[in-house]
């Protein structure tokens, strides 16, 4: 009668082995579906930044005051006749660019006296623009 129960005892533990550990295994289903999950919310997101992209796309191609609101912003561009301001922070020093010049042309750049004070915004003084003859 030991015997038998021995025989049987293992034959479900053979059994069972596949369920628990093999190709198709629990933990395996389990790993799974936490990596299901964790797709799911990255496509998610990757859903919400098209959304995004698209919108700004559509009013690109739609509207000038988008491609306007870009110039300004990343490369800084200012309307012919705009007198720009600059708050600048009271540790920070401005940074000074010289503007390009075409072949026999000057520029004059023109220099703050003194600091704005803090809170208040200081005039950038715009290149002045050459003479035609």
């Amino acid at each position: 009668m030991r015997w038998l129960t021995l025989i049987l005892v293992l034959a479900i533990a053979a059994l069972q082995y596949p369920l628990w550990f093999g190709k198709g295994s629990w933990l395996r289903v389990w790993d799974v579906g936490q990596q299901i999950s964790a797709q799911k919310s990255h496509n998610m997101a990757l859903k919400t930044r098209n959304a995004s992209m698209d919108a700004e796309v559509r009013d690109l191609k739609q509207g000038y005051e988008a491609i306007e609101e870009r110039a300004r912003s990343e490369l800084g561009m200012v309307k012919r006749d705009e007198i720009f301001f600059q708050v600048l922070d009271e540790g920070k020093k401005p940074a000074v660019s010289q503007p390009a010049t075409g072949a026999g042309q000057t520029a004059k750049v023109q220099t703050a006296a003194a600091p704005a004070a803090p809170g208040k915004p200081a005039a950038v003084p715009s290149p002045a623009s050459p003479k035609k003859p």
